[in-house]
């Protein structure tokens, strides 16, 4: 008998194979799932802000931002209002999110657009009108700023 060949194999080893191979599999996909949903609540608050945005609520937008006393809601217009900063904002895609080492919030970074719908990639005239801003997302409670 050589060395590359083989005998039949014990049922012991196959079904230690199968339960290995199970595991590593379960382990692999609640890993995968985890990392897919990691910033869903973050995500959601920012969609939340910029639907009101889109929609002209820019009052259910202020209570969502949950603004410092320092952030007046004239400040927030001169922002987010119809003739502030980046508005007006008719449509957004949350382009991703990412947690800092030791950081108590996420970034949020999401293009915004003065078209709706949201301009295609091949539509040059309507990427142009496009802006990206980052937004910080407070994990404790949802609230939204700049980020630091």
């Amino acid at each position: 008998m050589g060395l590359l060949d083989s005998t039949s194999e014990e049922p012991k080893s196959k079904l230690r194979r199968y339960i290995v191979t199970g595991v590593l599999f379960l382990v692999m996909g609640t890993g995968s799932i985890w990392w897919q949903f990691r910033f869903h609540t973050e995500k959601k608050t920012i969609e939340s802000f910029f639907t009101a945005l889109s929609s002209g609520n820019t009052e259910e937008a202020y209570r969502i931002w949950k603004a410092q006393p320092t952030y007046a809601y004239k400040d927030f217009l001169a922002d987010w209002g119809p003739a502030g900063y980046y508005g007006p904002v008719k449509s957004f895609q949350i382009v991703t999110a990412q947690r800092l080492k030791d950081a108590s919030g996420v970034i949020v970074v999401v293009s915004i657009s003065s078209q709706a719908p949201f301009p295609a990639s091949e539509d040059a005239a309507g990427r142009k009108t496009i802006k990206e801003v980052r937004l910080w997302v407070e994990r404790s409670d949802q609230s939204l700023s700049y980020p630091p």
